[in-house]
């Protein structure tokens, strides 16, 4: 299983897809699979028949997972897109995120 430089909660940029350019803040982390659900993107329309959950039935609007590798990081700083890679912090003895551009630590 790989470990994603993505966290719940982030602001992505998505880089290819049909969803190309939209930004989105990540719902959920899928590592096992190695993808991610965004707020907005991927979005589908979902026919379903009437159940005790839903008991009229009808069409959902649903967001999809999308690889991880077609989306990047938006630096909560600068509000830019940037790589991110890990390293040593000094302050918390533990890896952390960061801007590989810049080198400052992203919490």
């Amino acid at each position: 299983m790989k470990k994603l430089n993505i966290k719940k909660n982030d602001t992505v940029l998505v880089l290819a897809g049909s969803s190309k350019g939209k930004r989105g803040k990540v719902v959920k982390v899928l590592p096992k699979l190695s993808r991610i659900i965004v707020e907005g993107v991927n979005v589908v329309s979902k026919h379903t028949k009437p159940n005790a959950a839903n008991p009229d039935g009808g069409i959902i609007k649903k967001e999809l997972p999308i690889h991880y590798s077609n989306v990047a990081l938006i630096d909560p700083k600068s509000g830019n897109p940037c790589k991110v890679g890990k390293k040593m912090n000094e302050k918390s003895k533990k890896f952390d995120r960061y801007n590989k551009k810049t080198g400052e630590f992203i919490s």
